[in-house]
């Protein structure tokens, strides 16, 4: 998920930045010793050119966007759930690098500081940051995820309290080189969590009704539940009725947006269910209540 949303970083400043053009020019790698040697030898089109270093710094959670939620799915009989995704702060520093060299007449700074600008403002102006947006009008790249396509990326630009630990960072790359600004930057991008099985669909539930001190027998009451179903897809709507073996009408439901329904209140027996929806042919299906196998879909034509 970095590695994606590092590209979509790329593209963005590729697209809106008119120094930057070409791939080559916004890099993740550590602004150590070979950053400074890469750069001064870096050409576009046999011309020199300058560059971003975009580094990630930190990993944090963001428990603010932390829930407790999951997505219920069902295959073949086996509910499972998916955690909503929790979510990661990602820190980011960009700083611009010229490969000119210092003269009387050159002063390299002045372009770095123009592009560094130019960034942040691409940033702050694209915010939040979507990526169907951002790669407009093209097509998101192959493999892309869905959950970040039309996703808000809400970014954190400039914080007031800056980067915190400068003097650390600047000094790990060596101390003879000196500081330069930095765009300090945070984005909460998602971590997606791994479905797990939650156990088969309860089909029947069987309900007992005595008097504590009756020697009756009990009374018993029965709930079933289905799934209506065309070409292995969900039907959602269908008019679903509950007959006896002489088609009697006896309870009608409609399915909800996963095809399920239910009828409550039976006793044991034969029944009939018959299904209607608009663009399938009317099905029936014989049932037996409690059914041995618990199965009570419908399949419709």
């Amino acid at each position: 998920m970095i590695d994606v949303f590092d590209n979509m970083l790329r593209h963005l400043f590729l697209a809106n930045i008119d120094e930057i053009t070409s791939e080559s020019q916004v890099r993740f790698q550590p602004p150590d010793d070979t950053w400074r040697t890469y750069v001064s030898n870096l050409t576009v089109n046999g011309q020199p050119a300058s560059a971003l270093n975009v580094y990630l710094v930190d990993l944090r959670e963001n428990r603010t966007l932390r829930t407790q939620e999951r997505v219920r799915d069902l295959d073949r009989g086996l509910y499972g759930e998916t955690p909503a995704p929790r979510w990661m702060d990602c820190h980011y520093v960009i700083s611009a690098w010229s490969p000119a060299t210092v003269t009387p007449t050159i002063e390299p700074s002045i372009d770095e500081h123009a592009l560094i600008y130019k960034c942040i403002a691409v940033l702050m102006q694209s915010e939040p940051l979507i990526a169907s947006q951002v790669y407009a009008p093209d097509p998101l790249p192959p493999g892309f995820p869905p959950i970040l396509a039309d996703a808000k990326l809400w970014t954190h630009m400039l914080p007031v309290d800056g980067f915190p630990k400068i003097a650390e960072f600047w000094g790990t790359f060596g101390a003879t080189h000196p500081w330069r600004p930095m765009a300090y930057f945070i984005v909460a991008l998602p971590v997606l969590l791994r479905r797990t099985i939650a156990g088969p669909m309860v089909t029947t539930r069987i309900t007992e009704y005595r008097q504590p001190t009756s020697a009756d027998p009990a009374e018993i009451c029965i709930q079933i539940g289905g799934i209506t179903t065309a070409a292995g897809q969900p039907v959602a709507n269908a008019w679903v009725q509950l007959e006896d073996t002489l088609t009697t009408p006896l309870q009608v439901t409609t399915t909800d947006e996963q095809g399920h329904f239910t009828f409550s209140a039976l006793q044991q027996g034969p029944f009939v269910l018959r299904v209607r929806v608009q663009g399938h042919n009317e099905t029936t299906k014989a049932i037996t209540v409690p059914s041995p196998r618990g199965n009570y879909d419908v399949q419709l034509i």
